[in-house]
Parts: C-alpha cells; sequence; structure tokens
C-alpha cells in the first residue's frame, strides 16, 4: 500500500510539474530546430525540381539550333555544380559550407537567367510549344524557390532568436548545449546585376532544312557539343 502511494504521489508530482516545463521553454529549442529542418527540406525539394527541369530545356533549346554555345555549355555546367553539392540538417549551422551550396546554386540562377534572356531573339523558340512549357514551370520553380528560401529564413531567425533570449537560452547551454546558430540565405552578387548577354552573331545560320541544323539532340544532362 504504501508503494502504491508513493508511485502515485511521483505520477501526480510529474504531471503538476510538465505545464510548467512547458512553459519555461524547455521545448522550445528541438520544437523550433524541427521546423527549420523541415523548411530545409522543401527549400531542397523545390532545388531538385528546378534541376530536373534544366536537361530538357536545354535539349529543346539546341534542337532549335540557336548559335550560343556557350550559353548552353555555361547552364548545363552550372547544373553539374549545383546538384553536385549535398547539404543536409547537420551543416546548416556550418557557415561555409552553407555559403558553398548558396554559391553553387546562385551561378545555375544566373546561367538560366542568361539563357532565357538569349532565346527572346529566336522566334522560333518563342513558338515551340514544348519550350514554352519548360519556362512556364521553370518561371513557376523560381517562384517556389523564393518562398521556400523566405519560409526557410523566418524559421531559422525564429531558432537563433530562441538560442539567445530569457528563459531558452537557459537551455540553450545547458541541456540543449550542443544547439548551434543557423545560416540565412543572403543575397547573392548576381541577384545585384542584371544578366547580361553576348549574342554570337558572327555563328554561320543552321543549314536549311535540317532539324536543329545537322546537329544531334542533347542527351538530357549532357554538355552540349562544341
Amino acid at each position: 500500500m504504501v508503494g502504491a502511494h508513493k508511485r502515485l504521489t511521483v505520477i501526480v508530482a510529474i504531471a503538476a510539474l510538465a505545464p510548467l516545463t512547458a512553459a519555461c521553454g524547455v521545448n522550445t529549442i528541438p520544437e523550433q530546430q524541427e521546423r527549420a529542418e523541415a523548411a530545409w527540406a522543401d527549400v531542397q525539394s523545390q532545388y531538385q525540381r528546378r534541376a530536373d527541369l534544366v536537361p530538357n530545356l536545354v535539349a529543346t533549346v539546341q534542337a532549335s539550333a540557336i548559335q550560343e554555345r556557350a550559353t548552353l555549355t555555361e547552364v548545363t555546367e552550372a547544373r553539374a555544380r549545383a546538384t553536385s553539392i549535398n547539404l543536409d540538417a547537420s551543416d546548416l549551422s556550418n557557415p561555409q559550407a552553407f555559403q558553398q551550396y548558396q554559391a553553387a546554386q546562385g551561378q545555375l540562377s544566373s546561367a538560366l537567367s542568361r539563357l532565357l534572356v538569349t532565346v527572346e531573339a529566336y522566334p522560333q523558340l518563342q513558338a515551340n510549344q514544348n519550350f514554352l512549357a519548360l519556362q512556364s514551370q521553370l518561371e513557376g520553380t523560381e517562384n517556389r524557390i523564393q518562398i521556400a528560401r523566405r519560409d526557410y529564413n523566418e524559421a531559422v531567425r525564429q531558432y537563433n532568436t530562441t538560442l539567445r533570449v530569457f528563459p531558452t537560452v537557459i537551455w540553450a547551454n545547458t541541456l540543449h548545449s550542443g544547439s548551434e546558430p543557423m545560416q540565412l540565405f543572403t543575397a547573392t552578387a548576381e541577384a545585384q546585376t542584371a544578366p547580361t548577354v553576348s549574342f554570337n552573331l558572327e555563328a554561320p545560320p543552321a543549314a536549311a532544312g535540317t532539324p536543329g541544323g545537322g546537329q544531334p539532340p542533347v542527351t538530357p544532362g549532357a554538355a552540349p557539343g562544341a
């Protein structure tokens, strides 16, 4: 009987302390960390969606025999760099790794912007339904990327603040002492200037009556030929 009474006392004490523990913010740090990591997963998903669109976009543009080969190669190489850098949730507090990831994605954004500006000079692409569909999907994905980055930054801002303010700073230095501030997305250097385009006007025109100017189509994911 005495043992049962002690167990009941412990249960009652735990039940009484639970609201007090929650109120003091002991769970706030892991909760906000989970929220920030979920937002990061959304960012990665949208970047992957964009990467998946690029090979078909490059193949469609090359099939129309535009002469800006350097621009196509730049897009393909930028995609390869962007997809080669993986950043998981454990790296979000590593400034160097985060900046490397952001720079690679920014280079792909810049290369795609230059490509889309370039193809405006080619009426055959503006009338190509496949290209227009890919362009629309790409533009929609870029919008989703911006939203995902904004949501991630807000989640990280809240998490980072929690590590510094009272009373949660107590837990950040004791129970959750391994918690580190996460990195925020910032505006890249490429985002500060409009893309510049140099048209290759001296290149010979594509052979008449030959699809793609007699050049083989691009295998999705492969670099355009010289």
